[in-house]
């Protein structure tokens, strides 16, 4: 159930979600490329080296664990709420925050998801898919760090102070 409120800030859990996810995915970006010779090798039925499984099954749980992280955030999301965007900002800056958020999401439910149906089905098309997602995810990370930089220090909103600092619960 959704909160009636909307609260002024993220809570522990939310901030944790979120930092931990982003180091997750960017680990994701750096080592992806890893687990091509095992996925090509599992594609053709030929063996594969140690190595090159060992490279796959961290890129495959680092997936799994972004999947089911991502997971809980959207609930928490849902069940919690989140801030308002910041007061003064116009209709477009929310349009476009609200769309890298949204491609945000879409990219770190949808990256694990067409990687496991490719890596444990043999589903070629999702790899394809998974694939052609990656520059999507890496520009809405970029647009996402931006956004937030510019909230900072230019519009001096506390966006990104809110996502450092959690909220304390008034208990």
């Amino acid at each position: 159930m959704a909160t009636l409120h909307r609260p002024t800030g993220y809570s522990t859990a939310q901030v944790a979600l979120h930092w931990t996810i982003a180091v997750l995915v960017i680990l994701q970006l750096i080592i992806g490329e890893d687990i091509v010779p095992a996925y090509r090798a599992f594609r053709r039925g030929t063996e594969i080296s140690a190595d090159a499984l060992f490279d796959a099954n961290i890129h495959v749980y680092v997936g799994i664990a972004v999947l089911v992280l991502a997971l809980a955030r959207l609930g928490l999301r849902l069940w919690r709420g989140v801030p308002a965007y910041p007061e003064g900002g116009s209709k477009a800056q929310r349009i476009v925050a609200g769309t890298v958020h949204g491609l945000l999401y879409v990219a770190i439910l949808g990256m694990p998801v067409t990687g496991a149906l490719a890596w444990f089905l043999g589903v070629g098309a999702a790899g394809e898919v998974h694939e052609l997602a990656k520059p999507v995810i890496i520009a809405a990370v970029v647009l996402h760090t931006a956004g937030a930089l510019w909230q900072h220090f230019y519009a001096r909103t506390d966006v990104l102070t809110r996502m450092l600092r959690p909220q304390r619960s008034r208990a």
